[in-house]
């Protein structure tokens, strides 16, 4: 998830806008390279706004949300559960809804312009602790019970998770790594703090703290296909809503 597709497409429709704006009121061609550019434009603008502001797709690249998100699995996810932002310049437009404990999020790390996908654990305010695999927000502990499912790594169990009265599966180590033995941090005004359901292989707001408001791009809510190699054939076993 590190490529700037929006920034290029907004480009591309202004320039194409240009040259349809140029036929339609002054060259008015039927034919030829500006008439090429400017048939584009309605096109790349819709595309622009369907990605902008309502649906954009993904590809989940590494297993920092197993058992939620396998690598290979492609989703969606909603621009507008959030707020209606600008696109590049992320202005927020107005207020939809605010980010709610459990959502699994892609949102850009306060540290570097890249894609990442985590599960909201904590609010503005929150006081967040985490201590030998548990989670604990506002003092309150995070309820775990073993899931039946096989866990994907050695030395790893399943389990299912209760967030705010909703349930969704982790992944831990036995014994919990150094990530989880023992953390603690208050969540400052206008932050998130995000952790990957692989709670001992993921880089999140335990490393490099938590994510500005403005940061985050929407809520993934269903995957809808699954392919992780060229060499293999899509599949869409796993096509469903994220919980």
């Amino acid at each position: 998830m590190n490529f700037n597709f929006e920034l290029i497409l907004t480009i591309l429709f202004l320039i194409t806008g240009f040259f349809w704006l140029a036929n339609r009121f002054l060259l008015k061609q039927e034919e030829g390279v500006v008439e090429f550019f400017a048939s584009l434009a309605p096109v790349l603008g819709l595309v622009l706004i369907l990605r902008s502001f309502i649906i954009e797709p993904f590809q989940i690249p590494s297993r920092s949300m197993v058992p939620t998100l396998k690598v290979g699995d492609f989703i969606l996810v909603s621009k507008w559960n959030y707020g209606v932002r600008l696109p590049v310049l992320r202005t927020k437009i107005f207020e939809v809804g605010k980010p709610q404990r459990g959502d699994v999020i892609v949102f850009f790390p306060p540290h570097e312009d890249r894609y990442f996908i985590k599960r909201l654990i904590g609010l503005p305010g929150d006081k967040i602790d985490v201590l030998n695999g548990m989670v604990y927000v506002n003092d309150e502990l995070v309820p775990q019970i073993a899931a039946d499912i096989i866990a994907d790594s050695p030395r790893s169990v399943v389990m299912t998770e209760n967030l705010d009265g909703v349930d969704h599966l982790i992944q831990k180590r036995v014994p919990p790594t150094r990530l989880s033995q023992r953390f603690s941090d208050t969540v400052p005004a206008g932050h998130y703090f995000m952790m990957g359901d692989s709670r001992d292989n993921s880089s999140d707001s335990r490393v490099w703290g938590p994510v500005p408001e403005d940061r985050i791009v929407g809520k993934a809510f269903a995957r809808w296909m699954f392919w992780d190699s060229y060499s293999s054939i899509p599949s869409f076993e796993r096509a469903g809503s994220i919980e």
